[in-house]
């Protein structure tokens, strides 16, 4: 590990989601867009076919798209890179090929009040698709019990009786969702995410022919489930019997309906549509893939209500949100990851990454980027690469959220270091076994009938039902946590487990209470009351840090720690015994018992039993530095620093300057560009983004990347803290020219670029409302470019 960290092999090299407008793709911008990627040290790419931005060529599922697949398939593999297909159009899975029979669906109540006399009352569809299941009827103004009403002939027979009474008439009705940010071609119905026949024919109308055409692939993806709403299936009623023992269709009101027993009946049913989800979504898809030799690889959370350990049914695990200490979707996946042995946990990372489009800079791709290696991830899929024309007008096409992560960005020349450290990162923590020492128990059968917003999403009812002070509680104590649910348990040994948190008041069934109770006899803890956590903990490997997060790998001969400061302010790691520390950006390997972590930078740590590192503190003096001079192209003027674009009325410049000075040397000794620390601002600094749009919080001393130039010889790049560099080896005895390249975002030219705004119009009035641009009236906020502070040139005394 240590020889290949500094060049790791090509195994997690961050990859980009694709974006594929239209589709409307050509194959000179499919090469000229697959070189930029392999150039930047990118790994491979994710297929994403999504909504027009111009003049379709190439409609969803037609021979042309296809033959284009086939061909970015086989450019890809040619230059390195992994080429991996979704198997639809945008979220979720569906399109024409879904009628009314495939479609999503959910369980309709009319509930109404009768009196004493006999209604015959025809069943007559409200809407196309519209399904008659059951009709019962009871007794009072709010019956404690119900009985099914007789049916015939179309016709829904209530008998006569007492008054006053209330009927209940349960319809199947399709949820009408349509596929989201559908790309031409491909409207249509969300497909029954807990039906086999519907899997299988979209698998014969869409994965089919695109996995063909593709092949060989990386993996085949589902992104995440977002089937709103969908709780019925025809089958509902076989099904539910066959697997809970009992006859659904006489207590179906209790779904509607509190009485003795309804909860129960409720916790089967949500178990049911998950087990149908596993069984007629997951293991279809998975089975057909695997006859290619192709993994399956998805976002598992959402509706329908996948639980964690749906995941086991696929190949690949894959989550999405950044937050260390909460459980974002990245915990759900990377715990199922570790429960099951996989050792490759991937996460959609920068989904909403310092919006508007275009506005992200390095250093917050760097630091969400550790928020999700803190989650348990190491392997990452950037969100993402928008496909756009070169010869296209103004800026070109983005994806209507999250980071343009491609080489419009003026940046882009940091782009191959920024990646290469993400590499190192993403290689290293492939390695060995997590160490979680701490389960935290999902209440699944209390989520099932939490109700609230999105009942149906498991995952985030849960979450909700998780008191945040849990986890939070374990990762500043220097920890790590798996979750675990009731199928988790199974393949987990109870003498293995130290500690499992369970949250107060959850319901357990009896063979999770009963691995519970074998956890307490193993000598584990079970621990229920939050606020007594903290005083169960195992003690951590060294001691903890506000605002450092600690991941910890077991190798075959050491233990491997990731640590990361996820603030704005420098932190001091002090260690009980020396450690050797991996720098990711620098590839260096030194040895050290304390350890300063810069804002937003991260390490590896091996513990080791050679010596501190003992080489004697050096003293740095300030070199006396010429005037400073800047160029926007070839014509310099004399600038006094800082400078901030934005000032002088370059707002909407995008791209780079030169700013050079020179310094004389008598002699050659050790030499260092230091541009300084940066300045931390308030979190709610810009209050347009929401809460999941990650940034660094921090103004740093150059806007926003540099490419630094001594004498002609391009000495590195800086783009985050700290922001130092050595320049001894470019350095010479006399005059020494120092030049800074500093590079902006294209966020500035993306606030004048009217081309975008008509476009997005243009398509909108041809083909629908398929999108809307995020936050793209802010794109001119707050922006910071230039050289922000004094740059020093400091040399050994």
């Amino acid at each position: 590990m240590r020889r290949q960290f500094r060049e790791p092999p090509a195994e997690g090299r961050p990859m980009v989601r694709w974006w594929w407008f239209g589709p409307s793709v050509e194959r000179d911008e499919i090469d000229r867009e697959l070189n930029a990627m392999a150039a930047a040290g990118l790994g491979g790419v994710e297929v994403a076919f999504v909504y027009p931005m111009g003049p379709v060529t190439a409609p969803f599922g037609s021979p042309e798209v296809l033959e284009l697949v086939g061909y970015a398939a086989r450019t890809a593999r040619s230059l390195g890179l992994r080429f991996d297909v979704t198997l639809g159009s945008g979220w979720s899975y569906g399109g024409p090929h879904i009628g009314p029979s495939l479609a999503a669906r959910r369980l309709h109540w009319d509930r109404r009040e009768i009196g004493a006399a006999a209604y015959d009352v025809p069943i007559v569809p409200a809407w196309p698709g519209d399904e008659f299941v059951a009709a019962y009827v009871g007794d009072g103004n709010v019956p404690s019990s119900y009985v099914e009403v007789p049916v015939s002939d179309g016709v829904i027979h209530v008998p006569a009786g007492g008054q006053p009474r209330e009927v209940l008439i349960a319809t199947s009705r399709v949820t009408g969702q349509q596929v989201k940010r559908a790309a031409a071609g491909a409207e249509g119905h969300t497909l029954d995410h807990y039906s086999e026949a519907a899997a299988l024919e979209h698998i014969r109308c869409v994965a089919e022919p695109l996995l063909k055409a593709a092949m060989p692939v990386g993996s085949a993806f589902c992104d995440s489930l977002e089937v709103y709403g969908a709780d019925w299936t025809p089958a509902m009623f076989s099904e539910f019997s066959s697997r809970r023992g009992y006859d659904l269709r006489p207590r179906l009101y209790e779904l509607l309906v509190d009485g003795p027993g309804a909860r129960e009946l409720r916790i089967d049913f949500g178990r049911t549509l998950s087990e149908l989800y596993e069984d007629n979504f997951l293991k279809v898809f998975r089975s057909w893939a695997a006859g290619y030799g192709v993994p399956f690889r998805i976002q598992s959370y959402g509706e329908p209500p996948a639980t964690m350990s749906s995941y086991r049914h696929a190949d690949i695990f894959e989550g999405e949100g950044w937050g260390w200490k909460g459980i974002p979707e990245t915990r759900w996946a990377s715990s199922a990851a570790s429960v099951y042995g996989r050792s490759v946990v991937s996460a959609e990372v920068w989904t909403w990454v310092h919006s508007p489009s275009f506005r992200a800079t390095p250093l917050d791709l760097q630091g969400e980027a550790h928020e999700h290696f803190l989650a348990g991830v190491n392997q990452l899929i950037g969100h993402g690469w928008p496909y756009s024309p070169t010869d296209g007008p103004g800026l070109g096409w983005i994806f209507y959220a999250s980071g343009a992560l491609d080489d419009r960005n003026p940046w882009w020349p940091a782009a191959t270091a920024l990646f290469a450290s993400l590499h190192r990162l993403s290689w290293v923590l492939q390695q060995g076994t997590p160490v979680r020492p701490v389960k935290i128990y999902i209440p699944t059968s209390d989520a099932y009938v939490a109700g609230g917003p999105e009942p149906l999403n498991l995952y985030r009812v849960a979450r909700r039902l998780i008191p945040p002070t849990i986890p939070s509680t374990i990762r500043e104590a220097g920890l790590d946590f798996d979750l675990i649910d009731d199928d988790a348990i199974t393949v987990l040994d109870p003498a293995d487990i130290p500690l499992v948190v369970v949250p107060a008041g959850t319901t357990t069934p009896d063979r999770t209470t009963r691995w519970l109770d074998e956890v307490t006899a193993s000598g584990g803890t079970v621990v229920t009351d939050p606020t007594a956590l903290a005083r169960h903990l195992p003690p951590p490997p060294f001691p903890p840090v506000p605002d450092v997060g600690v991941v910890h790998h077991r190798l075959d001969d050491a233990d491997l720690y990731f640590t990361a400061n996820t603030s704005p302010e420098p932190r001091t790691l002090t260690f009980p015994t020396p450690v050797e520390h991996w720098n990711p950006r620098t590839a260096d390997l030194t040895t050290t018992q304390t350890l300063t972590l810069h804002p937003y930078e991260s390490a590896i740590l091996i513990p080791t039993t050679d010596d501190e590192s003992s080489a004697t503190p050096e003293r740095f003096v300030g070199v006396v530095l010429g005037g400073w001079t800047v160029a926007f192209g070839k014509e310099s003027q004399p600038v006094k620093l800082p400078h901030r674009w934005e000032e002088p009325g370059r707002t909407a410049y995008s791209g780079s300057a030169t700013y050079r000075t020179e310094f004389e040397l008598e002699g050659t000794t050790r030499l260092i560009l230091d541009l300084g620390p940066g300045e931390p601002v308030a979190p709610d600094s810009e209050p347009y983004l929401p809460a999941n749009s990650y940034r660094a919080v921090i103004v740093p001393p150059v806007g926003v990347a540099a490419g630094i130039y001594l004498n002609g010889t391009h000495c590195g790049d800086l783009w985050a803290p700290p922001y130092q560099l050595d320049l001894t080896d470019a350095a010479r005895t006399g005059v020494n020219e120092l030049e800074i390249v500093v590079h902006n975002t294209a966020a500035n030219a993306l606030s004048a670029d009217q081309h975008l705004l008509e476009t997005a119009a243009e398509v909108t009035e041809q083909y629908g409302r398929r999108f809307d641009l995020q936050h793209i009236e802010h794109a001119a906020d707050y922006l910071n470019s230039g050289l922000l502070a004094v740059p020093r040139v400091l040399r050994q005394a």
